[in-house]
């Protein structure tokens, strides 16, 4: 039985962080469901100007119809962050112990959900100082397991080992 991952995701996010990660879940039973501001918005990546419409407005999502979160990396976690509903949104997930995959600048949401204290984690080497002082025990490694819940990743190279244990999570 699939598992149904919310995204949230908004313009200028990195684009393959997006699109390999979405293919692997797909390609292994599970439902996407992109959220943004405003349902069918069409958002934009920042490298290959690859185009996603939003299924969902995040007013219009509960939390708790979710199996699993996932935010790819770029300037969308950065800018999701500004807005309080994301936030909560993010941090509902964690504190429910659900699955959180989070890519390259994706743990930038988790921070500002102050949900990263005691964790063991990793994302782009620009943001892991600001992962130490929300509290998390960064490792700098392709991909970080943590409580067998959030699975994150520093970068575009890191994606294969990243979209395994995602996916092996959710099993």
């Amino acid at each position: 039985m699939g598992k149904k991952i919310a995204t949230v995701i908004t313009d200028l996010f990195e684009d393959v962080e997006y699109t390999d990660p979405v293919k692997a879940f797909k390609d292994d039973g599970h439902e996407v469901i992109t959220i943004e501001k405003e349902k069918g918005k069409d958002v934009t990546g920042k490298s290959d100007d690859t185009k996603v419409t939003i299924d969902q407005g995040i007013d219009d999502v509960n939390p708790s119809d979710f199996d699993a979160l996932f935010i790819p990396g770029g300037f969308s976690p950065d800018q999701l962050r500004a807005d309080d509903r994301f936030v909560k949104f993010a941090k509902h997930f964690m504190d429910e112990k659900k699955p959180v995959f989070a890519i390259c600048h994706g743990p930038q949401l988790l921070i500002t959900a102050k949900t990263l204290e005691g964790r063991d984690a990793t994302g782009f080497k620009s943001i892991q100082v600001d992962m130490e002082y929300a509290g998390a025990k960064v490792v700098d490694k392709e991909v970080v397991v943590c409580q067998n819940q959030l699975v994150t990743s520093r970068q575009p190279d890191d994606i294969p080992a990243f979209n395994r244990e995602s996916v092996n999570l959710l099993k």
